[in-house]
């Protein structure tokens, strides 16, 4: 009888039950202890987070706090501030994660070093559920697949056909006059009393963006600005809502309720299903003669063409439906909570399309490009409040980063396969120390200032508001045209609009940041049309 039976034999259950854990923590702590030893073998290391608890409970419990309470931007903050890099360590659960806010680690991860670093598997564990095996999800050949099955929708050709937005850009001033979203496509609406009726466009934006999507992706838009409650827009906010959660709980994200969350993507299934079921009775010919026609040709067709897989479909369709509807809203909100306080610069806006545009043609895509001041005020929008205000890479190899190390912390950092990279885009662009002095043509990097951009560019991969590097956001030009479009044409029907977020917010805006970033309490402001008496009823 072997030495392991005769043990097992003469132990009690209490010893077992006493023995085991005991057992379990040495392995845990000698692996962290071998780990440490190879990092600091192999090279430097960045300032630790010290944890209070033990697997870095304490540091799990402030983030979620943080994320709960909409204070994750003051969080990374604290986290990060007082490292000279803006990079730290710390250990959850016994793995080793780094945070950093710091362009050089940033470039490293998304473009010098690229290869090293990916999604990997646990992200892709984490997110499937919701983004299936899409562009979003995934590394290697599959991500590349991804890249290249849906790049052809992004061409300039694609991207400069304006119809799909201004197609819907009536009914959203008909949903502004009504003071939030049309019961119905056929409801009366008094144009001319609109004028200083408070509204929500913050929703309205999110509702004008998934009919512009859904139209672009599915050739069907689902008309959530004429219908108050949209169930698919409800349940693809929950998913998100609960996926978000889940993520920043890190190794006790099994804890997390999903029970709407399953519910939520039912919901949102059964609605692209139908849509793809279409596509796939269509022939070969069918799609082609689509294609060559370009009349009721979509995002979903063009998908069709190189591929029957239903799950792949499915997949990407999340995946552009949620990057085409919810980060053009979430800017355009944050577009017009900012213009809303500043009435000066709604006036250069303006003073702009009319001499480019005029007050009633719609623009073209050169038009959108050659307006520099409308560019600045995007630009600036997205340098305050960007997109994806944090996201997560894993070291797929033994690697480094550039720097965080050292006494002074300019050196490279040791990073060990599977190591966690965490990496802020809204915490970087708002570093003060990355920017020149305040003077007169440099307002504090904290206010929003679209003249700035007439004397100012940033560094390279300090500004980075759609990622960069090979994953750089395919569909960055759509989203930005988009914007454009749309903001051009609400400023040659408006001339003023007055915000009534000071007595909601304090003229401190609260920042959601779930996969993008939103104003928390929505934008509530009041419009105004420049010639109401050409203004008739709707």
């Amino acid at each position: 009888m072997g030495l392991v039976e005769q043990l097992l034999e003469h132990a009690s259950i209490k010893t077992v039950l006493w023995t085991a854990p005991a057992l379990l923590l040495g392995v845990f702590l000698c692996r962290i202890a071998w780990e440490d030893w190879r990092i600091g073998r192999m090279g430097l290391r960045p300032r630790r987070i010290p944890n209070k608890l033990p697997f870095g409970l304490d540091f799990i419990y402030k983030n979620i706090r943080g994320s709960m309470n909409h204070k994750e931007l003051e969080f990374w903050h604290w986290v990060l501030s007082s490292s000279k890099a803006w990079t730290a360590e710390t250990r959850i659960v016994g793995r080793r994660v780094i945070l950093t806010a710091e362009p050089e680690n940033i470039k490293a991860i998304l473009a010098t070093q690229f290869h090293d670093y990916g999604k990997g598997k646990p992200f892709h564990r984490e997110w499937k559920g919701f983004l299936g095996d899409s562009i979003f999800t995934t590394d290697g050949e599959v991500w590349h697949a991804s890249r290249q099955l849906i790049r052809p929708q992004f061409i300039r050709d694609r991207v400069s056909d304006l119809h799909c937005f201004e197609s819907h850009m009536n009914v959203l001033f008909r949903a502004i006059a009504n003071g939030g979203a049309l019961n119905g496509e056929d409801q009366f609406v008094n144009m001319e009393a609109g004028n200083g009726k408070p509204v929500d466009i913050g929703d309205l934006f999110f509702r004008y963006t998934l009919d512009a999507a859904t139209d672009f992706l599915l050739g069907k838009d689902i008309k959530s600005l004429s219908t108050p409650r949209q169930e698919f827009a409800e349940a693809f906010g929950e998913a998100q809502r609960v996926q978000s959660v889940a993520v920043r709980a890190g190794p006790l994200n099994a804890f997390v309720p999903r029970g709407s969350f399953k519910k939520s993507m039912k919901v949102i299934d059964e609605f692209i299903n139908q849509y793809i079921e279409q596509a796939l009775r269509l022939t070969p010919a069918e799609l082609e003669g689509k294609a060559k026609g370009d009349i009721g040709y979509t995002f979903l067709h063009e998908l069709a063409i190189f591929t029957k897989d239903r799950k792949v479909l499915h997949d990407q369709l999340i995946a552009v439906l949620l990057a085409g509807r919810d980060t053009t809203a979430s800017t355009l909100s944050w577009t017009i909570y900012e213009l809303a306080r500043h009435p000066e610069a709604v006036a250069k806006l303006r003073a702009e399309i009319l001499s480019v545009v005029g007050p009633d043609r719609a623009p073209t895509y050169e038009d959108l490009k050659s307006m520099k001041y409308l560019q600045n005020v995007m630009n600036e929008t997205l340098r305050i409040y960007p997109v994806v205000p944090f996201n997560i890479r894993l070291a797929l190899k033994d690697t480094t980063l550039p720097r965080g190390g050292g006494p002074n912390q300019d050196q490279p950092l040791v990073i060990l396969k599977d190591t966690s990279i965490a990496y802020s885009t809204l915490v970087m662009q708002r570093r003060k120390d990355l920017y020149p002095p305040v003077s007169a043509t440099f307002a504090d990097p904290d206010v929003f200032s679209p003249e700035r951009w007439f004397h100012w560019q940033p560094k390279p991969w300090q500004y980075i508001p759609f990622n960069g590097g090979p994953r750089i956001c395919i569909g960055q030009q759509f989203a930005l045209t988009e914007m454009g479009y749309v903001l051009t044409r609400l400023f040659q029907r408006y001339e003023r609009v007055e915000s009534y977020m000071h007595d909601v917010d304090g003229g401190r805006p609260n920042l959601k940041a779930e996969i993008v970033l939103q104003p928390l309490d929505g934008v509530r402001v009041a419009f105004w049309e420049a010639n109401k008496a050409k203004r008739g009823n709707a």
